[in-house]
């Protein structure tokens, strides 16, 4: 999962250099940053799906084999902008199915661990991952030697180890019998009144929030580069990145002593720290400079962290063991529709202007800060809840 994660964002910082070589406009950029999603989210209902019935080990093996693919497609598009929608769509259905089936198969490995313990170790491989990939690929780009091609051969190494390793896991979910039917097409645990009212809500915002540092506070938020422009957009990602796995243990935490409110109270304050982030990111743009553009990604990054902890810890206690995988792809989905975000943002700033914009963003944060409280307050947590119960 570190692998892949590190392959779904070595591409942040590259993105600018792309810009100038392809004479990408902001919405062309986002887009390709954006495309990933197209690949991603039918990669998580398929690869959850498919792992509760056939298992999960064949299924990661098979697709960490075709990260390497997707990362040697990814190389052509110096050449031509349609090697660069095609690696990142590739990209985003590999991260699609790794993500969902490694949460799954991490929680399963975490039986013997304390509560939490699985969405803990999962979120924290996957931040680690997404951080440290556009660190590296700045700082190679910047400074190394073929900053279109070097960068990428790093993520080449990795997932070829993480391959090897992948050949000893043991399997935790053998695959069902033949005739003992599908899984469903959504799983009765994603249809509760909880997960309906606190996690699809929330989840948008943990990728919505994250991204725009990916896209929006390099291009507009940071001014002169002082000679670090390819490395600038690395380090604000890997600020956030950072930012987001030091909180996750506190919101873990956080979730646990507001059980009480199913979640809702510790999403309602990775939500408020999302809210605060558009704002000081709109500053940011209306006054440029790394000063502020930091503040921005720490805020965003802290957001996206308690929202991701928050939405684990949901699924893990929500979801029946026979359709894990399942509504893991169902929560990683609605998170991955936030990228959505940042390209209406991109579409929106030639009229409002990108401080305005972001202003609105905020508003849109706040209410739905405003819905999770509401909707947790009328639905209490109970525990965790069997999917064949009443709703």
């Amino acid at each position: 999962m570190f692998a892949v994660g590190y392959g779904a964002n070595q591409f942040v910082p590259l993105l600018v250099a792309y810009r100038s070589t392809l004479g990408l406009s902001d919405a062309e950029a986002t887009a390709v940053f954006g495309v990933y999603a197209l690949g991603l989210i039918p990669g998580l209902v398929a690869g959850g799906r498919a792992s509760d019935v056939h298992g999960r080990r064949r299924l990661m093996i098979a697709f960490a084999a075709l990260s390497l693919v997707a990362t040697a497609v990814l190389i052509t598009g110096q050449w031509g902008v349609a090697g660069l929608y095609a690696g990142r769509f590739l990209t985003g259905v590999v991260s699609g199915t790794v993500f969902s089936i490694g949460t799954a198969w991490i929680k399963e490995l975490s039986t013997d661990a304390p509560a939490a313990a699985g969405a803990r170790r999962a979120a924290l491989a996957l931040t680690a991952g997404f951080g440290v990939g556009p660190l590296v690929a700045g700082v190679l780009a910047q400074w190394g030697p073929a900053p279109l091609l070097v960068p990428y051969l790093v993520h080449l190494v990795l997932a070829a180890v993480a391959l090897v390793l992948l050949l000893r896991a043991p399997e935790t979910r053998p695959a069902r019998p033949r005739g003992t039917g599908r899984a469903r097409l959504v799983p009765a645990s994603a249809t509760t009144a909880r997960f309906r009212g606190v996690v699809v809500p929330m989840a948008p915002w943990v990728f919505g929030s994250v991204t725009l540092v990916f896209t929006t506070l390099p291009a507009h938020a940071v001014g002169p580069g002082g000679g670090l422009g390819l490395v600038l957009p690395g380090l604000l990602a890997a600020l956030a990145l950072v930012a987001g796995a030091a909180v996750q243990p506190w919101g873990r935490r956080l979730h646990a002593g507001l059980n009480g409110s199913g979640g809702a109270g510790a999403g309602a304050v990775g939500l408020a720290l999302v809210t605060a982030g558009c704002l000081v990111a709109a500053f940011a743009t209306a006054r440029p400079g790394p000063p502020a553009a930091a503040a921005a990604a720490i805020l965003l990054g802290l957001g996206y962290g308690v929202c991701m902890i928050v939405g684990l810890t949901e699924v893990e206690e929500l979801a029946a063991p026979e359709e894990l995988g399942s509504v893991v792809a169902v929560y990683y989905s609605l998170a991955y529709a936030g990228l959505a975000g940042p390209y209406l943002l991109a579409l929106a700033a030639p009229v409002l202007g990108y401080p305005a914009a972001l202003v609105c963003l905020a508003a849109v944060a706040a209410l739905t800060l405003v819905a999770v409280l509401l909707n947790g307050r009328r639905r209490p947590a109970t525990g965790p809840q069997d999917p064949g119960a009443p709703r």
